[in-house]
């Protein structure tokens, strides 16, 4: 079996359409969310929020569609996933698609906003960006986000360690180079960073579900049982009085407007 370089590997090539079908469940109930100033600077200066239309590609769950959707924002949810489209939680404000980013299948000049939460180093860039472009009224704003976890929190460094091992340092573990194809783009212009933090707390079986919602981790065999086995001595190593451990995160947020 050829290996897969981690450094060289595309991941649009690694079945980014199927691969969290078996997740769905564990993706929904134990995913982090984001931080409020995240969506803060996402909608600043686009205007009335219930006037706006955002497309949220790579919807998944729905987890940053119904943030945006509390906002008041009418949000068109774009996940090529059947299984995750359907363990999505209904809200008036969310109508969830079949579509890739790719092909998303809207008008031209239709949407305020495209938004990436998770997502964007599953896609093919040079014609997504060009299919968000197209998508995109005149005035509208692209905005791609992840929840990176911090390095500097030994909880999350060791948590990360575990991930790294039981994967094989799967490509999708450095994610860092995944923005590059946004900062040379011809298609939008005027790209800029915003960072903030953010923390999820988890019990126990919080944290195996937050483990199982990553589509590169085993579920079954020796290596499964190993995996939890090391989640559950990291656990008792840094559980709280109240049985608790905490995953930080540094939420990087890469705004672009339209040319």
């Amino acid at each position: 079996m050829s290996q897969i370089n981690p450094e060289t590997t595309p991941l649009h090539t690694l079945n980014p359409l199927n691969r969290f079908s078996e997740r769905a469940e564990d993706y929904v109930k134990y995913r982090p969310s984001y931080p409020a100033d995240a969506i803060n600077i996402i909608l600043e200066g686009l205007g009335e929020n219930s006037q706006l239309v955002a497309a949220d590609i790579g919807a998944g769950t729905g987890i940053a569609s119904k943030l945006l959707a509390e906002r008041g924002v009418n949000v068109i949810g774009i996940e090529p996933n059947a299984a995750m489209r359907e363990a999505a939680k209904p809200h008036p404000l969310i109508e969830f698609r079949d579509g890739i980013a790719e092909f998303t299948q809207l008008p031209d000049n239709s949407v305020d906003l495209v938004t990436c939460f998770q997502a964007f180093h599953w896609f093919n860039p040079e014609p997504t960006l060009l299919e968000f472009q197209r998508i995109l009224k005149p005035s509208g704003r692209l905005a791609v986000v992840w929840n990176n976890r911090d390095r500097e929190d030994a909880f999350t460094t060791e948590y990360s360690r575990i991930v790294r091992e039981a994967s094989n340092n799967h490509p999708a573990e450095s994610r860092m180079q995944s923005v590059d194809p946004l900062l040379v783009t011809p298609y939008f212009i005027d790209i800029r960073e915003y960072n903030f933090t953010y923390r999820q707390q988890l019990d126990l079986t919080g944290l195996i579900g937050r483990s199982m919602s990553v589509s590169y981790l085993p579920r079954e065999g020796l290596a499964y049982e190993q995996l939890i086995d090391n989640f559950e001595e990291l656990y008792q190593r840094f559980r709280d009085e109240s049985g608790f451990v905490y995953m930080s995160y540094r939420t990087s947020v890469h705004l672009g407007e339209v040319i």
